[in-house]
């Protein structure tokens, strides 16, 4: 397949050259390079097609490293605009590029798709809806492709793999659990938003220092399932910080989003990989 050309260059040497080599397309590719605009584009393989929006740096320059943030937004984001999921997060991060500079990548998972493969016709006692993640079935298509896109993201020159940020809210979350799990000793730092995750895999990824959010008054993703996962993790001697919020509802992102220091927190910790 061709690598067919269209919207910002700012897809990145890692999207040119990279996905020469794997056989996948590219659309939205312009001669120079922009800043300061979440750039609209796409990762194409065969008949599938992730949508992404992605930030750069100002005075982005190809001799340096930086930081990519993964963020992974919600259900009620889900569409085929690329413009929706810039909803909640982008902002932040749009507003924080001065002083935390990174590449931010925000992909958009479709109506028809969802990030984490998990059963969710559960409901507990209390009419809760209950997440059982398919732990021994493949990601669903669009998580598949932003792990793909991410690994050949990680492998170019200006990247600096130790600072891989995930994050997400609410369906994100779980996608973000999702990915943790499946990509080993790949992500700085997880900061999952009303989410559920696999207490199964705890084990798998208790090296990741995480900083949880969640809504005390959640009836849309029941504030359980971030205790439990707290209380798993800690027994685990892992890294966790919670941030429970008693009168926040599922909308709690918005009182993580104006933590002082989610952003310093998050661009603070770099990955320690074992010595082989």
């Amino acid at each position: 397949m061709m690598i067919r050309q269209v919207c910002n260059i700012i897809a990145l040497t890692w999207l040119v050259l990279a996905l020469v080599s794997c056989k996948k397309k590219l659309s939205n590719v312009t001669p120079i390079p922009q800043t300061g605009i979440y750039l609209d584009t796409s990762w194409i393989n065969g008949q599938d097609t992730l949508l992404y929006r992605m930030l750069l740096p100002n005075d982005f320059d190809y001799n340096k490293k930086y930081p990519v943030v993964l963020f992974l937004h919600g259900m009620g984001e889900r569409g085929t605009d690329n413009k929706t999921q810039l909803v909640h997060g982008s902002k932040l991060f749009l507003d924080s590029i001065d002083r935390y500079p990174g590449i931010i990548i925000l992909p958009q998972c479709p109506p028809t798709d969802y990030w984490a493969n998990l059963d969710r016709s559960h409901f507990d006692e209390d009419s809760l809806r209950l997440f059982k993640y398919r732990l021994d079935q493949s990601p669903h298509p669009t998580l598949g492709m932003v792990m793909e896109l991410l690994k050949q993201l990680i492998q170019q020159s200006y990247i600096d793999s130790s600072r891989i940020y995930l994050s997400g809210l609410s369906m994100g979350a779980m996608g973000a659990y999702d990915i943790l799990w499946r990509m080993p000793n790949t992500f700085a730092v997880c900061m999952p938003v009303c989410g559920s995750g696999p207490i199964e895999k705890v084990d798998d990824f208790r090296a990741t220092p995480f900083w949880i959010f969640h809504g005390g008054m959640d009836r849309t993703v029941s504030t359980r399932h971030s205790i439990e996962m707290v209380d798993s993790l800690r027994a685990r001697q892992a890294n966790v910080r919670f941030s429970l919020y008693p009168n926040a509802n599922h909308n709690s992102w918005d009182s993580a989003f104006a933590e002082p220091e989610y952003l310093k927190w998050m661009f603070s910790h770099q990955l320690k990989r074992n010595k082989e």
